[in-house]
């Protein structure tokens, strides 16, 4: 027996739970599967739960676009629903006098994005800022801000719920073909199988996109890679009210200084290549002294005794060890010829940012057909 539904959303992360939400508010019957038993248990609850301006993401990407897009979009939804968020600004920290000139590189490319805020601040007005942050100049980018991911995505599904939109957790896609007129999907778990028969299906399975994609013998697909990132919480008092980033690194934007909503300071993340999907916290004492020696640049200050292990995330990047990361994949029909099928690939950083106008892009792409 096989059941038919218009629209198939594979992943609820907080990508996949946007789309589905966009779809359902536009009145169509739209289905979540979800191979884990709750939403966005991946790289939508594993990051640093931030807010980007849009400042570092190269010239007319879907990163650098989505981001600026997203960010208005994401505040003001927030605004609307009463999901908490705070606009604490964030501070790009130069400690000489050649980081100093990457701090005006990057002011011109967020004002290329449309990022309009940015501001050049000196020694001074940096210490007025942050006291114990050492630094010869800083980029202070007041649109950027932090966000209860959990509570965002609870949000979505809620508006996604109350349009009669259906979440199935446990139910892992196998695999999908296209036929005549839509795609039949293969789905569950052992002895609990299923078959469903869908128009449209949008495949936003994060880590597992490409796997899945494969199933459909799919052509020029990106080879999936797994960045790994430490995170460690720093015990009692925040010394910062504001977050603090070094300058980025290739592939990485540093062990930088993010707070949550409850005033709890971590550092992270750090960049280590692995060959799986691992959220294994490897602790080691080059790990803690590469941290303490990233922090100290911006951070001298730093009591080595209050670190303490957090977690760890891992992005779903397709760009290898010493490339720069890749932007971005929405795949629509005008890509790979399947009607009704959208893909989405490399849904890293800024993807909780922009996830609303993601969204927007995946259901623009559907309605081209």
């Amino acid at each position: 027996m096989t059941d038919k539904v218009e629209c198939v959303v594979v992943g609820a992360g907080v990508v996949g739970l946007a789309i589905a939400r966009a779809l359902s508010l536009q009145g169509h019957e739209v289905i979540v599967l979800e191979a884990e038993n709750a939403f966005g248990t991946h790289t939508s609850s594993r990051n640093s739960e931030v807010i980007h301006a849009g400042i570092y993401y190269p010239t007319a990407s879907l990163k650098a676009r989505l981001c600026v897009s997203g960010r208005s979009l994401l505040y003001d939804y927030c605004r609307e629903r009463g999901v908490d968020f705070q606009q604490l600004g964030k501070l790009i920290v130069a400690t000489s006098e050649e980081q100093a000139d990457v701090l005006r590189a990057y002011q011109a490319q967020g004002r290329t994005n449309g990022v309009d805020d940015l501001e050049l601040l000196s020694h001074d007005q940096l210490h007025q800022l942050e006291p114990d942050v050492r630094g010869q100049a800083a980029l202070w980018s007041p649109s950027t801000g932090i966000v209860d991911s959990h509570a965002l995505m609870l949000s979505l599904l809620g508006d996604f719920e109350n349009a009669a939109g259906t979440l199935v957790l446990r139910c892992p896609v196998h695999a999908f073909r296209p036929v005549a007129g839509g795609f039949e999907i293969d789905a569950g778990e052992e002895g609990a199988s299923i078959k469903l028969q869908s128009r449209w299906l949008i495949n936003s399975a994060g880590h597992g996109a490409i796997r899945l994609a494969k199933t459909a013998m799919m052509e020029n697909l990106p080879d999936n890679y797994y960045p790994a990132g430490h995170y460690f919480s720093y015990q009692g008092k925040s010394p910062f009210s504001h977050l603090v980033y070094p300058i980025a690194r290739q592939g990485s934007l540093g062990v930088h200084a993010t707070l949550d909503l409850g005033g709890q300071l971590k550092f992270g993340p750090d960049l280590d290549w692995r060959e799986q999907l691992d959220y294994t916290f490897e602790l080691s004492e080059e790990r803690r002294q590469h941290f303490e020696k990233s922090v100290r640049d911006y951070y001298p200050a730093l009591d080595a005794n209050r670190l303490q292990p957090g977690y760890v995330g891992v992005r779903p990047r397709i760009s290898g060890p010493g490339e720069a990361p890749a932007d971005f994949i929405v795949a629509g029909p005008e890509s790979h010829g399947v009607q009704g099928l959208v893909q989405l690939f490399g849904i890293e950083s800024p993807g909780l940012t922009a996830c609303l106008s993601i969204a927007d892009e995946a259901v623009s792409r559907l309605s081209e057909n």
